[in-house]
């Protein structure tokens, strides 16, 4: 059957076994490193268990800085022509256009409906009404992609998301790694496939099972604290049961260079202080006789700034702005395995970078390397991040500096927290990772805010377009707005 399909995009081998070990089960784990196309494998599940009859519609629940990318890249890029469908995605505050849409999921057509909602719509009551609502008028499929957002037992998100589950007729979650601290990550979203596959009705008695526990005493409160783990080998056995395991390494037929996006929503206030600057650049240059390429320039990097949380004043200091940027990088590494790259431009980002990713994990995982790098250090940082003994986990750069000559090849996944307008640092900062030396694929994330100045100089560097040379002339304004 998965041989004869007409897929819109042909699988890999990994994505062809994924598929035919899943593709009919109730229930089903893509443990797939990001990269090795899970969202493919999942695309392909729906679309099979549709032209069979098993499903009329999906919902597909992701991070905020993904969920949007399921609609506007996923789901044209892979589901088959042949499928008439709708896709909607989910608004918290829909403008009138927005109404319609999310009101035609419940229109009774002979289409696939797809709709696609951001795991925080889960904590609210208004999100979790509409979904109820849609669940009990459909015969879906469930998937929920990056599924260690609901790993807490206790969080509102994840109860509501169990409990709303149960409507469902197929399951589905998708992880790179759905164990990032520990192994009692695994218990809720396993619980959100079917609370019995892994044999225990409630989490206490899950890790009571695999969590080694001590009796503590402070003062007049006592408690049960984990000191290690047991019974690991019966837990992979169960998971066996249900899931497809695979990492980049072991899939030969990828491409060296696999690339993605996740977007960032932008705040209120982000929102306002960057409408102010666009504005006030565009009526700066009207002015200006002869406006130049650097000009121009030098106005994108103003407007970046702000996406990435924070403005310059005139007197040389920083003024943060409130932010989701930083929030969905942390979220991003919980999703990658091993050693890691992160590209920033400004030396505010970095020092931001270095000191959350401190916070999460620990000060030995992070080091920084950027103009105020004292040299001595530059050599040990690079030495200590190609060690595979080292603690050094993240690798934390400012292109103009750490993007030529190095060898960071430790890495298999970069990530650009922002762009370079520059071409040539673009891709020498990629030849970082992919280089001799580099055994594995690597993965490059590219983070953007949509519709603003971040979108037009990442497609640009896509499209080999090198901003420092482009004569922009009377097109600024194309730029800016």
């Amino acid at each position: 059957m998965i041989n004869k399909y007409r897929f819109k995009t042909e699988p890999y081998a990994h994505q062809r076994a994924a598929l035919g070990a899943s593709w009919d089960k109730p229930e089903f784990a893509y443990f797939m490193e990001m990269g090795t196309g899970k969202s493919k494998v999942l695309l392909d599940n729906v679309a099979l268990l549709y032209d069979y009859g098993h499903i009329d519609s999906a919902l597909i629940v992701a991070p905020k800085g993904v969920y949007k990318n399921w609609a506007q890249i996923e789901i044209p890029k892979h589901l088959p022509d042949h499928i008439h469908s709708r896709v909607v995605c989910w608004s918290p505050n829909p403008t009138k256009d927005e109404k319609e849409q999310l009101l035609s999921l419940f229109e009774i057509t002979e289409d696939l409906v797809l709709f696609v909602v951001n795991i925080e719509a889960f904590s609210t009551k208004k999100g979790v009404g509409f979904v109820e609502k849609f669940l009990l008028s459909h015969h879906p499929l469930f998937a929920i992609d990056e599924s260690t957002t609901i790993k807490n037992p206790s969080a509102q998100r994840t109860k509501a998301t169990i409990k709303l589950g149960k409507l469902a007729k197929f399951h589905r979650i998708l992880t790179g790694f759905p164990v990032t601290k520990s192994p009692l990550d695994l218990y809720s979203q396993c619980a959100f496939l079917d609370e019995a596959l892994l044999g225990f009705s409630s989490f206490y008695a899950y890790r009571n099972h695999f969590a080694m526990l001590q009796k503590r005493s402070v003062a007049t409160h006592s408690f049960q604290q984990i000191v290690g783990y047991q019974n690991l080998d019966e837990l992979k056995g169960l998971l066996g049961n249900f899931s497809f395991r695979v990492l980049k390494k072991d899939c030969l037929d990828l491409p060296d260079k696999i690339y993605t996006t996740r977007t960032i929503e932008l705040t209120p206030e982000q929102k306002r202080i960057y409408k102010e600057l666009k504005d006030y650049a565009i009526a700066e240059l009207e002015d200006t006789e002869f406006v130049t390429t650097n000009s121009v320039i030098t106005q994108i990097l103003r407007l970046q700034q702000v996406l990435c949380g924070f403005t310059k004043t005139d007197s040389g200091d920083f003024l943060q702005i409130p932010s989701t940027r930083i929030k969905e990088l942390l979220a991003t590494l919980e999703e990658v395995e091993g050693k890691c790259i992160i590209w920033a431009n400004y030396q505010y980002d970095i020092q931001t970078i270095e000191a959350e990713i401190a916070k999460a994990y620990t000060p030995s995982s992070v080091a920084s390397y950027y103009g105020q790098t004292p040299a001595n250090d530059r050599p040990m940082i690079v030495d200590a991040f190609q060690d595979p003994a080292s603690e050094l986990r993240f690798f934390v750069g400012q292109p103009r500096t750490g993007g030529f000559g190095l060898t960071l090849t430790a890495a298999n996944t970069v990530i650009y927290y922002s762009n370079s307008y520059d071409l040539e640092t673009r891709l020498q900062s990629e030849d970082r990772a992919h280089r001799i030396g580099q055994t594995n694929k690597v993965t490059y994330i590219d983070f953007y805010a949509p519709k603003t100045v971040d979108e037009k100089i990442l497609k640009s560097l896509r499209s080999k377009i090198n901003l420092a040379t482009q004569v922009l002339g009377e097109d600024y304004r194309e730029w800016l707005l």
